[in-house]
């Protein structure tokens, strides 16, 4: 069972860590969301116990002797679930010796293990969690070839254990950013990414024995892939541009066993036939509105509602170091389907599209991402409809274990929104 460490508000040099335990909790008297597409449940319950959830909907029996909070109306979801994210990585992006998202010397690429490098103590967990983040798939960013190594799941809990699922998933470059890693072209993106799959298909049949004189890959980033080409590790595409888009689509064609997951997709909805029909998940940037270079001409704002009433697995993801701004990004969704001529998407399936939608991309929809029972008791409690900006997180439970909100920013809230006499420097002082 997972361990977490209850911290209070105090300054973190002066903290002391008591562990705690997964206890069995009811949440009564909430407006409950499941987290499955569907909208809101008035006067629900959800029901935790040893860390998952058991029940959850309007007529919930809460056994005696279970520790029981009372909503009083406000609103209970699932927590968030970000898809390709930097979290765990950087804490100061501009000060290097604290940025790890990027290898861009390092001679290995797909064989660089993201969880590595993940520290579960980095303040942007903590200020994802205060906003109601539990669960991230952590991609690697930049390396000097289009693969970006095997990015990891974690959970954003107050412990030392971050990383969920270690090498969850190959990460890969494609479109114009992969073009200048490759040699300047999409050509020859093209020629490396079907290259470097053959190699490690190649490897699997020999793994241990000698290699063709004119490999590109090292052994170990070939090696790395094989997980890849036998369909035991997804592949995350990052392309945005339709052509770019139909080209990833056929690389099945070839490999047929390769677990295909889109990333970006700026004009996902001008190939939303073909990409409801291959089934491949597409974790779309949340607002892409205005080309900002040449393979995002075709972006508009309905570009994911357009692919959902077209049937394709759309969610929403690629957050960067921001992932505590996907409710923001769901509601803009929601308010877009009110728009004449645009398209937008239902209340239910904006929050699906950053719960259940990004976790079964993730291959962890059985797992997290819903209060459907059986999965994670991750439950998150808010003070207004999460997808209005002005709501914000009351308490958070991971696993079933209630959270510290305090951070960085809270804690600077809490000391210069009321100051004292002697708290502000001389300079703020009348």
């Amino acid at each position: 069972m997972k361990r977490a460490h209850l911290i209070s508000a105090a300054p973190l040099a002066l903290l002391v860590a008591a562990p705690a335990f997964a206890q069995s909790v009811a949440i009564t008297h909430a407006k409950l969301v499941i987290g499955d597409g569907n909208g809101p449940i008035d006067n629900g319950t959800v029901l935790i116990q040893s860390g998952k959830v058991v029940a959850a909907g309007a007529s919930v029996a809460v056994p005696a002797g279970v520790r029981t909070i009372d909503a009083g109306g406000k609103w209970v979801t699932p927590g968030l679930v970000v898809a390709v994210t930097d979290l765990g990585l950087v804490d100061v992006g501009a000060v290097e010796e604290s940025n790890d998202s990027d290898a861009d010397k390092s001679p290995f690429s797909a064989a660089l293990d993201v969880s590595a490098a993940i520290n579960p103590d980095d303040l942007p967990i903590q200020v994802s969690r205060a906003g109601g983040v539990t669960r991230a798939a952590v991609a690697p960013i930049g390396t000097n070839s289009i693969f970006g190594g095997q990015g990891a799941i974690i959970d954003l809990g107050a412990d030392p254990d971050a990383v969920t699922v270690p090498r969850a998933f190959q990460y890969v470059e494609l479109g114009e950013t992969g073009a200048r890693r490759a040699g300047g072209s999409r050509a020859a993106t093209y020629a490396v990414l079907f290259n470097a799959l053959a190699e490690a298909k190649e490897l699997t049949l020999a793994p241990a024995g000698p290699r063709r004189d004119d490999v590109l890959l090292t052994r170990r980033d070939a090696a790395a892939l094989i997980p890849v080409v036998s369909g035991k590790q997804p592949l995350y595409v990052h392309v945005e541009r339709a052509s770019d888009i139909r080209m990833v689509l056929g690389l099945k064609r070839e490999f047929p066993l390769l677990q295909l997951v889109i990333v970006g997709a700026a004009e996902g909805w001008m190939v939303a036939a073909e990409l409801a029909k291959s089934g491949v998940p597409v974790l779309a940037t949340p607002l892409t509105d205005l080309p900002n270079s040449f393979e995002q001409l075709g972006s508009t704002q309905s570009n994911v509602g357009r692919m959902k009433a077209a049937g394709v697995k759309v969610s929403l993801g690629d957050f960067g170091d921001q992932p505590r701004y996907a409710p923001q990004y769901a509601g803009n969704l929601v308010g877009l389907a009110k728009v004449p001529r645009a398209s937008g998407l239902t209340w239910g399936q904006a929050f699906a599209a950053i719960s259940s939608g990004p976790a079964e991309a993730l291959g962890m929809g059985e797992r997290f991402g819903s209060l459907r029972p059986g999965r994670a008791g991750d439950v998150v409690i808010w003070d207004g409809d999460p997808l209005e900006v002005s709501s914000g997180v009351t308490r958070v439970f991971i696993d079933g274990i209630e959270q510290p909100l305090s951070n960085h920013q809270t804690r600077l809230r809490d000391r210069y929104g009321s100051p004292g006499e002697g708290d502000l420097p001389k300079a703020y002082e009348w």
